[in-house]
């Protein structure tokens, strides 16, 4: 496919063509390069995030194009990297022998009344890294080439070899993590690279220079107590106490200006949607009452922008397998991606 965006009518119909929104661009003419990630292997509730991809490219050929932050921003050209079947391969055969070691855990087993599920374990762990080092290559490939990079989920394990990636090319970055959870566990459940663990496992690069998590509502005391004593590297606002000032009169604009200015000048977003009311996303993995309105992160984001700090990377995870939900995540996907093109050109 070679680069018809000069000639593309944005008010036409959509066009199945294997793309995202439909757009006639390929790897070589796009500025952005979407990797897919359909990696599930260690959910802990509800499955289906390995199809989020595939919901998104789905729902988002459907989407009208004039963004109200960045109205010519499809003009970048926008490309999906073909959704790698091998990946859901591995991933459907790794999920099953996962899902006996969670179901073991679940009956009150402990890992240590259990060896003969040391190999197993050992085994997941390795594949997922395999996974990790997978998305390194291709992420850093294409940002070789001068390419943006995005990753779409699968669960929040995915965008871990995409960190890494980010690491290798900017040597002081923040995350502007939006989740229901603090992803902080060490190997949740045994698992190395757990959808739990993924921001535990990000701190480990000290390029990171901060972590600021937005809409956090279920957490365990582990996790708070790295967050207190973490000094300031990680910074929590908390759901309940963000509806608490809201509530008392703060405005979420004056909100979005404080949490911004915790982060340094380049920033990637890691976009877990159970963040969002569950309304928005029903099928997400571990979906929890409360948390935030579409538009409310889409508010923060553009303070983001307007403070004049640069996105160099996003991730969106945990799309559950649900036609709504791929509707959602198209959504998110769009308006990130236009945003990260409107923060470089200011």
């Amino acid at each position: 496919m070679i680069n018809q965006l000069q000639d593309y009518n944005p008010s036409g119909v959509g066009e199945i063509n294997g793309n995202l929104l439909g757009l006639p661009c390929d790897y070589n003419s796009a500025n952005l390069i979407v990797f897919a990630v359909p990696w599930e292997v260690t959910v802990s509730y509800g499955a289906g995030t390995a199809n989020g991809p595939q919901r998104i490219l789905d729902a988002s050929v459907q989407l009208d194009l004039f963004d109200f932050d960045n109205p010519d921003g499809w003009k970048q050209g926008i490309f999906l990297v073909e959704i790698p079947q091998q990946i859901i391969d591995k991933n459907n055969y790794y999920r099953d022998l996962a899902a006996q070691i969670i179901e073991r855990l679940a009956q009150g087993k402990l890992l240590t009344d259990t060896p003969d599920l040391t190999p197993v374990i050992t085994e997941i762990n390795q594949a997922s890294q395999q996974v990790n080092q997978w998305l390194f290559a291709q992420c850093q490939a294409a940002m070789n080439q001068g390419k943006q990079v995005a990753v779409i989920g699968g669960d929040h394990s995915s965008p871990l070899g995409y960190f890494q990636a980010l690491a290798a090319k900017y040597s002081n970055f923040g995350i502007l993590h939006i989740d229901a959870h603090a992803d902080l566990r060490d190997a949740y459940e045994g698992f190395e690279f757990s959808h739990a663990s993924i921001m535990f496992n990000g701190l480990k690069l000290p390029q990171i220079s901060k972590l600021v998590q937005v809409g956090l509502r279920d957490i365990s005391h582990d996790e708070v107590q790295m967050i207190d004593e973490s000094h300031g590297r990680i910074v929590a606002y908390y759901d309940p106490i963000i509806k608490q000032k809201l509530y008392a009169g703060t405005t979420w604009i004056e909100l979005s200006r404080e949490i911004v200015n915790h982060l340094p000048e380049y920033v990637h977003i890691s976009f877990d949607v159970d963040g969002l009311d569950p309304k928005l996303c029903p099928h997400t993995g571990t979906p929890v009452p409360g948390g935030l309105e579409l538009e409310q992160v889409f508010c923060l984001f553009r303070e983001l922008v307007n403070s004049g700090r640069k996105i160099i990377g996003f991730d969106v995870c945990e799309v559950g397998d649900g036609e709504w939900d791929g509707n959602v995540g198209a959504r998110i996907v769009y308006k990130l991606a236009n945003l990260m093109d409107l923060s470089h050109r200011k």
